[in-house]
């Protein structure tokens, strides 16, 4: 009897210390930068990542891919560009996991895509240089853009004759800027580049050229970032609203993201990028916006 008793005390003890194994275990490490509370096996993701679209977007989501991957080394991700246009398309079409846009799918007519805004981005004009101003009236810059204006000197710049640099019409870049620079106004013909990058190194080449980019690549001094209405392109403006040329970067996918998909934009939307790379980089954070605005461009204060 009294070795049955020491069993069963035995047994109740060794119950006890299963349940309580079970019910403990330590914080595991998850490699998309936040952690979890499900025992002490480490979660790796794998697999590949195509993403396609706005250039005025590519400089962020490329910096955040590099980390992500470093972070991740089973994740491979490529970051292409394109313009807005094509990002919305190829993703819809199933092309790339993820498509950049500076404008909302629902003014280029295509839906079945899941908006995930990640960013928001100043654009403004910028010139050669040497053109010699700093400050235009929307007025003035209307009239740049269509062709009534075409020499500096009747601005009170150089007399240099006014080259145009412009985005194709797929680019969110050109959207945004016709939209709320140029009061929607259609610029006239001149030099037509598929990259943004490759707008700022042709305004800076050429002299009395005159083009529109993202803050992003307002990063030195090779071309200069014009105000407007003697309001300063500066994130602070921008998150006031007193400065109107801006959009949300949005990251779509085709229906809901997948795991891989839904960890590299939590990731891009993590403290980790939002406060470091993102600002670094020349973009906004949604959170500090003090305005927003909707598919129609309604503006609204928060």
């Amino acid at each position: 009897m009294r070795s049955l008793k020491k069993l069963s005390l035995f047994l109740i003890i060794a119950s006890v210390m299963v349940v309580a194994a079970a019910c403990g275990g330590g914080t595991s490490k998850d490699t998309t930068g936040g952690s979890t509370n499900k025992g002490t096996t480490t979660k790796e993701i794998s697999g590949q990542l195509v993403i396609s679209g706005s250039t005025a977007l590519q400089p962020l989501v490329a910096a955040a891919a590099e980390e992500f991957m470093n972070k991740n080394p089973k994740v491979s991700i490529q970051v292409n560009g394109g313009g807005s246009g094509t990002g919305l398309s190829q993703v819809s079409q199933g092309a790339v996991q993820i498509g950049n846009s500076d404008v909302f799918a629902e003014e280029k007519n295509i839906s079945g895509l899941v908006d995930n805004k990640v960013a928001v981005v100043g654009m403004t004009a910028a010139v050669n240089p040497k053109v010699g101003i700093k400050d235009i009236k929307k007025a003035d810059l209307i009239k740049v853009f269509t062709g009534q204006i075409k020499n500096w000197k009747e601005l009170g710049g150089a007399d240099q004759k006014i080259t145009l640099v412009n985005r194709p019409d797929s680019s969110g870049t050109r959207a945004v800027f016709n939209k709320f620079a140029l009061g929607g106004a259609t610029p006239a013909e001149g030099i037509t580049e598929d990259a943004s990058n490759t707008v700022k190194k042709i305004i800076n080449e050429t002299p009395g050229a005159i083009g529109y980019l993202a803050f992003s690549y307002l990063t030195d001094n090779t071309v200069t970032a014009l105000s407007i209405d003697g309001v300063q392109p500066t994130a602070e403006n921008v998150e006031s609203g007193k400065f109107p040329v801006w959009a949300y970067e949005h990251c779509y996918t085709k229906g809901q993201p997948t795991d891989l998909e839904k960890a590299f934009l939590d990731y891009l939307t993590s403290s980790d990028v939002q406060t470091t790379i993102l600002p670094k980089q020349g973009y906004l954070p949604v959170t500090k916006m003090q305005v927003e605005r909707d598919a129609k461009g309604n503006v609204t204060k928060k």
